[in-house]
């Protein structure tokens, strides 16, 4: 049986240092948010020659459009601007094509006000909420103890700041946005952690089931060995599968692999190294003052 308790304070230390990150990250540059959240219009063009981007933000000046986001790739143009009627975007296309002399084909036009950016933040907030009460109320009944759905959502509350704080870093450096497909990734990491989090409290309940009352550190170092390989045999192959669509996935799914891949290794890791960890302290402080 390998001790993997007897360095708690190394996992803490490596948890505190890459949240201390990300939440700097979040404070000092936030993130980039997509028109899911901020309202806007997202314009995507493509020309039949190459136009240069002086060329083209004259343009928007003069029709009294403001840019904020603007790339060109090749013949290809990007544009997110405030929210535009129809009638503005027309005018926008019609002027690029009379003044650049080019022929446009449009590949993405969509438009969100921001009273709907306001209501996905909102259902989004709530979504998360009701997913940590569901957690907690669930683990509660299952094992019969608040500590062991305490721990658990404590666990979740880590892996929702690695990631957040991990998203901010890319947000920063590689322009990733904050859209509805990162919505999905954290509320999908958060079921994934607390799944391998379920395995190895079950391990320790079914101890002192058949073992009677222990040391739970006992236990909890007990099932951990005999989870581990189990949780990364699992894990790993949701890693490389993870891996091989952020190498050779489109561009347009890459940043939402990216975090589902954050959030695997989070979970991974957190289950055993925090969740189990705090469960241990929370259980022998409740013996101690029942003591």
């Amino acid at each position: 049986m390998v001790n993997f308790l007897k360095y708690r304070l190394i996992y803490f230390l490596i948890s505190l240092l890459v949240i201390g990150a990300g939440l700097f990250s979040v404070f000092k540059w936030s993130y980039c948010y997509s028109i899911d959240f901020v309202g806007g219009s997202n314009l995507e063009y493509r020309f039949d020659k190459i136009v240069a981007e002086k060329s083209i933000n004259k343009i928007l000046q003069n029709n009294k459009i403001q840019s904020v986001y603007l790339e060109i790739k090749n013949q290809n143009l990007s544009l997110r601007t405030k929210p535009l009627e129809q009638v503005q975007e027309n005018n926008l296309k019609n002027s690029l094509e009379k003044n650049l002399k080019v022929k446009i084909t449009v590949l993405k036009s969509e438009t969100v006000g921001p009273t709907l950016g306001r209501e996905t933040m909102i259902k989004t907030g709530v979504a998360s909420i009701l997913a940590i009460l569901g957690i907690l109320i669930y683990m509660s009944f299952a094992f019969k103890g608040f500590n062991y759905a305490m721990a658990a959502i404590l666990a979740i509350v880590h892996d929702l700041l690695v990631v957040i704080g991990c998203y901010s870093l890319l947000s920063h450096f590689y322009q990733a946005e904050v859209d509805t497909m990162f919505v999905t990734a954290v509320l999908t990491t958060m079921s994934f952690s607390v799944h391998d989090t379920i395995v190895i409290f079950d391990k320790i309940r079914e101890y002192f089931q058949t073992e009677g009352k222990e040391d739970i550190e006992y236990f909890a170092n007990k099932a951990l060995t005999e989870t581990m390989v189990r949780s990364l045999n699992n894990s790993m192959t949701i890693v490389f599968m993870l891996l091989s669509l952020t190498l050779l996935g489109g561009t347009s799914i890459r940043f939402f692999i990216i975090t589902l891949l954050v959030g695997t290794i989070t979970g991974t890791y957190s289950s055993p190294f925090i969740a189990t960890p705090i469960l241990v302290w929370l259980e022998k402080r409740k013996k101690q003052k029942v003591n």
